[in-house]
């Protein structure tokens, strides 16, 4: 630590680094319980908020690389849980903690009340495996143990009757939050099992916090859903939350519309059965008509005199025919319609009609790729046939065409006439071939002449 003088005075800067890293250097990281109050999130993403009880408070701040991290949206009022460190704001000097973590006050106690029950219902066995019975693939009737005015029983709702309008649900009410919700759950679930008027239950609600989800984690409650005789299904929360009935139920489901999928049939099993029902009806309705048949024929044989009365009876099993296959083709329509939208929606994304699409995709660009590469094509021929012409006029050829010669000595051409003396032997090209010569004599155009 600095010590000062009158002569020598610190800034207040100085002092107030000081007093930080004396608070900081004291403290190790703690923990502190309080009710948020003053709570704001500026545009920066940083929290500032006191944390105060009924004695005193402290300014406290939690940046963002920490906060992204909270799992509930903190409110003033509420109390909370942090792991904080002790600082000084040095720009005002103010005393403050810099929070690392924070949870609602109350949590921890209630997730290690959770995980030791959980332990002790599952070292009994009431999670087991074996003891979880099947869900009805149709069931006659569908019970929803929730609250009748919450966000669940709509969904619910309205699943069932986008998949399965004709089942009928019944609704047993009960609280799903607060003090009183255990026992109504629990009243409601034995209210469904004696009046046995379901094929499968579903219990649960919406999402929400640890202590709002509280009580689908009641021993009791918890219990009678692994007793349930009939098939329940527990849909608590969204998908990350669990309650102790969810392990205790025969299928859990991570949301409530999610339980409706579960428990309600599919389009493909609803026109199965039509199909089989169909065709046990046809069937069933053709035995039918060959035992009146075969007695009309019996007793047609054996009272051959009153034909009055065997033409009556024949007229009469002709309008029952004609009524049951006008029944049987009412079946058979009905069944059409129900199939129709299904095969409408096969049709829409049938992958004949993708790759009709992706056919006229593929032609449209060929025809969209071809004018561009022919332009290209005669622009590049144009181009060499400049060139061509433009190399053609400086070819020595050329030159030769026109009635000059070249001169060669060995392999050089012949440039001036010092490469030469008498005797050497040139070889002149023409345009149209060459001829040897033998020199006798070089003549420059200032030095006069060589002979030989």
């Amino acid at each position: 630590m600095s010590f000062s003088s009158r002569t020598d005075p610190l800034s207040i800067s100085q002092l107030n680094l000081e007093a930080q890293g004396l608070l900081e250097g004291s403290f190790a990281v703690i923990w502190l319980q309080g009710e948020l109050s003053n709570f704001s999130r500026p545009a920066s993403g940083h929290w500032y908020f006191s944390l105060k009880d009924n004695r005193a408070q402290i300014s406290g701040a939690m940046f963002r690389n920490r906060n992204r991290l909270v799992d509930f949206q903190p409110q003033n009022g509420q109390q909370v849980l942090v792991r904080a460190k002790v600082t000084l704001y040095v720009p005002r000097g103010n005393f403050q903690i810099v929070v690392e973590h924070m949870e609602p006050a109350g949590q921890g106690a209630l997730k290690a009340q959770f995980d030791a029950l959980k332990a002790q219902l599952q070292a009994e066995g009431l999670f087991a495996q074996e003891n979880k019975q099947s869900l009805p693939a149709w069931p006659n009737q569908i019970g929803v143990i929730t609250s009748p005015s919450g966000a669940a029983i709509r969904d619910i709702l309205q699943v069932l009757k986008r998949r399965c309008p004709s089942i009928p649900v019944v609704i047993y009410p009960a609280a799903v939050q607060g003090a009183e919700a255990p026992a109504q759950l629990h009243q409601a679930l034995q209210l469904a099992i004696a009046r046995n008027e379901c094929d499968v239950l579903i219990i649960g609600r919406g999402g929400g916090s640890l202590e709002d989800l509280w009580a689908f984690n009641d021993e009791t409650l918890t219990r009678a859903v692994a007793d349930c005789p009939i098939p329940i299904v527990s849909a608590v929360g969204h998908e990350v939350d669990t309650g102790l009935t969810d392990f205790a139920a025969d299928l859990r489901a991570p949301t409530p519309s999610a339980a409706a999928e579960l428990v309600s049939p599919d389009l493909s099993a609803v026109s199965q059965r039509f199909g089989t029902l169909q065709r046990r009806l046809k069937w069933v309705m053709a035995q039918q008509l060959r035992g009146p048949q075969e007695r009309l024929r019996h007793l047609s044989q054996r009272l051959r005199s009153p034909r009055h009365h065997l033409e009556q009876s024949s007229q009469r099993l002709d309008e029952l025919q004609a009524r049951l296959h006008r029944q049987i083709r009412h079946q058979l329509r009905l069944t059409e319609s129900r199939l129709l939208p299904a095969q409408q929606r096969l049709a829409r994304v049938s992958p004949q009609r993708l790759l009709e699409h992706r056919q006229q995709r593929l032609e449209n660009l060929n025809a969209r790729l071809q004018p561009p590469v022919l332009r290209k094509l005669e622009q590049q021929q144009l181009r060499l046939a400049n060139l061509s012409k433009r190399l053609d006029t400086a070819s020595p050829l050329q030159t030769l065409a026109r009635g000059y010669s070249i001169s060669f000595k060995g392999s050089k051409a012949v440039r001036s006439v010092n490469q030469l003396k008498p005797g050497d032997t040139v070889t002149t090209r023409l345009k149209d071939g060459e001829f040897s010569a033998r020199i006798e004599h070089v003549q420059g155009s200032d030095t006069g002449s060589v002979l030989d």
